[in-house]
């Protein structure tokens, strides 16, 4: 009898060990897990469910939310961080319905082509909605791969070709199979491959782990520098947001300058606002949300 395989042992154990997620719910739509993997994007899982259940509920469909505007996207957003995830979500459903009428699409040439869908995005979609096989590499699953093959305690900072190569050749041939077993490496890497306190007592791949053969000791510090927030551009971004997004009506310039004291970083972090298709101004002293009510007149 053969041994089974590096993949066969992690989909066994994800099976048996996967956190009761509902994107993973069978019959789910290729829909809703695109937006669940745009989400989950630097965001974790419990900030993530909530504003899941309320945009799909609002938005079952891309062509619900592409009849909607900008500035509804990023209100529906709140507080997730990185809102220009939320603009270029809603532009992913335009093109969803202009050029696919209104399904998303199974091709991965397709899913690249869209609005903020990158490599990791595009396959993730591609494997967990349409069964495929690709190679579904995210930080947890370069940290799994370069442990268990590599023989090296961490991946670094940023994906490279050759993560998906090895990722990929540790795929099982049978597409369903591999998109399973692609789920499974990144559960593996985020509850217990993890960066600073593996549980490897646990794991189902420990005997045949090169990193755990080699006898390497986990990192003691961070792969990359933690991002400071207070007080950074970031902080004034989301103070300046938090107000248009309450508002109903244009903002004017002298309300949104009580949100930060700094007169320079506050007009800097409101130009990028501006800049990034988030804000726009009305008139000459006064903003408003991206879209948020009549269009602007031209010049």
């Amino acid at each position: 009898m053969t041994e089974p395989t590096f993949a066969t042992l992690v989909s066994r154990w994800y099976e048996e060990n996967a956190r009761d997620l509902p994107w993973r719910e069978r019959g789910v739509s290729p829909w809703a897990i695109l937006v669940s993997e745009v989400m989950l994007q630097q965001t974790p899982v419990v900030r993530v469910l909530p504003a899941w259940q309320a945009w799909l509920a609002r938005w079952p469909d891309p062509a619900a939310l592409a009849a909607d505007t900008p500035a509804e996207a990023i209100r529906m957003w709140g507080r997730l961080g990185y809102p220009r995830r939320a603009v270029r979500l809603r532009e992913c459903a335009v093109a969803i319905v202009e050029r696919h009428g209104g399904q998303v699409p199974d091709r991965l040439d397709q899913l690249l082509a869209l609005p903020g869908v990158g490599t990791y995005t595009a396959r993730a979609v591609a494997a967990f909605a349409y069964g495929q096989r690709h190679p579904v590499v995210d930080t947890n699953v370069r940290r799994v791969v370069c442990r268990a093959v590599a023989g090296e305690p961490d991946a670094g900072p940023t994906t490279r070709p050759a993560d998906l190569v090895a990722a990929e050749e540790l795929l099982p041939v049978e597409p369903a199979a591999a998109a399973l077993a692609s789920a499974a490496f990144m559960e593996l890497g985020a509850i217990v491959c993890t960066a600073r306190a593996p549980r490897c007592g646990i794991c189902p791949v420990e005997s045949v782990c090169a990193w755990r053969a080699s006898g390497q000791a986990a990192p003691t510090g961070p792969t990359r520098r933690p991002q400071r927030y207070a007080g950074t551009d970031r902080q004034v971004r989301g103070l300046l947001l938090g107000v248009l997004r309450e508002a109903v009506s244009p903002v004017p310039r002298q309300r949104l300058d009580q949100v930060w004291s700094d007169d320079v970083q506050r007009s800097r972090a409101l130009a990028g606002l501006v800049t990034d298709g988030l804000v726009e101004p009305v008139g000459e002293a006064s903003y408003r949300l991206a879209g948020d009510g009549p269009p602007l007149p031209v010049g």
